[in-house]
């Protein structure tokens, strides 16, 4: 099964997922389907692959992976400093006031409430999102996001909680948006790093298919 592959060298691989693949292999059977199970069949050396970082199943964009260990282990320390940055364009299922600003709510997964993430003031890792509205469509705005943290369900919290944007991303079932909408409108579009082995900067982009 064809992957848009839209970068590689013989130390990174970067895929433009599309919207219902799984990052990687999920915990059963039924959900093994994933970018790193694919790719780890396509190519050569696919064993060796790893990713370095995770988009949920149905946000599309770009994804990360290395193909060898120093080259992971050297990127996984960029993400631990913060020195990847990501943009995300999403559609939200109404309208907001502020035009531009910042989201702080940590967040926490109940593990008796898996996958759901929650604001939670005491037991919550730090989770910060930059963000910026950039047009509107039929009484829905689109946005951009900079997470400056990247936790489970960042973005979708963030957009969903009250305390956030309070408006849930347009077709985000689990955090609210009871609209028909055919997918989670969210989008990992742009993602910039140096690259661990030629030492340059690179900026990757995939159009927002929405």
């Amino acid at each position: 099964k064809m992957l848009p592959i839209i970068y590689e060298d013989q130390w990174l691989i970067a895929v433009n997922k599309p919207s219902g693949l799984l990052s990687v292999p999920g915990r059963y059977l039924r959900n093994q389907d994933s970018v790193l199970s694919r790719l780890q069949n396509l190519l050569p050396d696919g064993l060796e692959i790893t990713a370095l970082h995770r988009l949920d199943g149905e946000t599309s964009g770009i994804l990360l992976l290395a193909k060898d260990k120093e080259t992971q282990k050297k990127l996984s320390l960029q993400f631990e400093q913060k020195q990847v940055h990501k943009v995300y364009e999403a559609v939200l299922s109404g309208v907001v006031n502020i035009k531009v600003g910042s989201i702080e709510l940590p967040l926490w997964g109940d593990p008796e409430n898996r996958p759901i993430q929650e604001v939670n003031f005491e037991r919550g890792k730090p989770s910060v999102t930059e963000f910026q509205v950039i047009g509107r469509e039929r009484n829905c705005d689109r946005i951009e996001f900079l997470p400056l943290t990247g936790r489970t369900h960042q973005l979708r919290v963030h957009a969903a909680d009250v305390r956030g944007l309070g408006i849930p991303i347009l077709g985000d079932r689990l955090y609210g948006c009871s609209g028909d909408a055919m997918r989670l409108h969210l989008h990992a579009r742009e993602i910039s790093f140096e690259h661990p082995q030629l030492g340059e900067r690179l900026h990757l982009k995939a159009d927002t298919p929405f």
